[in-house]
């Protein structure tokens, strides 16, 4: 019994000291920790450095160049973790139709355009059956650059749709053209107002433009039937989109 007591006790020290040499002495102490806080760093002289605070954006671009020299430039936009240079958007304030789509496909990154090789010319003929091509429009997408396996973080797709709202807002179309469910999901509330037209309420910062959603060019592709459905939206723009 008594030797039995002595193995209890020393695997009861082992333990203790094993818990002591990972730092943990005390179960509680007099002050409170927030274990949370993020660590100090020391610098080359030893000097213990508090983290720098995250960088904040002061004040948002005021104008669409601004928008632009920013949207390319600025080393906190999300698509700066990913490869490839971004595709930045094409076409001026006041356009009569303005076009978001999610992100570039490896085409689009490869050509260093949105909407290129196969689906670019079904986009373009999309364009022609209203009456428009791209030198008439403004051509934008949530993601200026492709992550890898085309995957993008919830986080990200809220910080990138608030960036096109703001983007609308500067840009100012007579309206709007959205393709994609990434899209539409990221910038089209389930609720929004529809119009008999079929034309829906996008909300911006600076108010609100008609929107239309559909497919994207690349769905269209493997999926033929779904033309019809995207023409009858497109129907609606026909007349409210010419110069």
């Amino acid at each position: 019994m008594r030797g039995e007591l002595q193995d209890h006790a020393a695997a009861a020290d082992a333990y203790m000291a094993w818990w002591t040499l990972a730092g943990v002495d005390g179960a509680v102490a007099e002050s409170p920790v927030n274990w949370l806080r993020p660590m100090t760093v020391a610098d080359a002289k030893g000097a213990i450095r508090e983290p720098a605070a995250p960088t904040v954006l002061q004040e948002k671009p005021q104008s669409l160049d601004s928008f632009l020299g920013w949207l390319a430039t600025d080393p906190e936009q999300p698509e700066r973790r990913w490869p490839g240079a971004p595709i930045l958007p094409t076409g001026g304030e006041g356009a009569s139709l303005m076009v978001v789509t999610d992100l570039p496909d490896p085409a689009d990154m490869a050509a260093g355009q949105l909407l290129a090789d196969r689906a670019g010319a079904l986009f373009d003929a999309m364009l022609r059956a209203i009456g428009l091509d791209r030198s008439t429009i403004h051509l934008a997408s949530l993601f200026t650059a492709r992550p890898p396996g085309g995957m993008v973080e919830a986080s990200d797709l809220s910080t990138v749709a608030d960036r096109m709202r703001a983007h609308v807002a500067l840009a100012r179309p007579r309206r709007l053209l959205l393709l994609g469910d990434r899209t539409i999901r990221a910038l089209l509330p389930t609720d929004a107002a529809t119009t008999p037209d079929g034309l829906r309420d996008f909300n911006h910062e600076g108010g609100i433009v008609p929107a239309v959603a559909t497919f994207h060019p690349r769905l269209l592709l493997t999926q033929p039937a779904a033309k019809a459905e995207c023409w009858r939206a497109l129907q609606s723009l026909i007349e409210e989109v010419r110069p």
